[in-house]
């Protein structure tokens, strides 16, 4: 399987995106981007698409968005997560509130317990 890799532009367009407050954290995951809150990914970068984590009603609305669909890999795109329409790129407004959305849901979401260092 071939990674899509996102533009510089892109990679800002997606940091732009994220709610301007300390719990966020933007992180390098396999040459994309994964936006996190207590250590849950809300929002990913694959490529240029932006993709984010909803409540099943959130969801269910977006899916009813034309230019909505499966975020990552076409083969096997991540469960829970929908793709922003392409067209909201040039509508940063709807596609944040929609991270805004993401964010809120998966900061209801138990903190994500931190791995134990491996032992050697």
């Amino acid at each position: 399987m071939q990674m899509p890799r996102p533009s510089e532009s892109d990679k800002d367009r997606f940091r732009d995106l994220m709610p301007a407050t300390p719990q966020v954290e933007v992180k390098p995951m396999f040459g994309n981007l994964g936006a996190f809150v207590n250590g849950n990914m809300f929002a990913g970068l694959f490529g240029s698409a932006v993709g984010v984590k909803l409540s099943e009603s959130d969801r269910a609305e977006l899916e009813t968005v034309e230019g909505a669909g499966p975020f990552g890999p076409p083969e096997r795109p991540m469960g829970g997560y929908l793709s922003l329409p392409d067209a909201w790129a040039d509508h940063p407004e709807l596609a944040a509130a929609w991270v805004e959305r993401a964010f809120a849901h998966v900061s209801t979401l138990p903190p994500k317990a931190k791995k134990a260092p491996k032992k050697r």
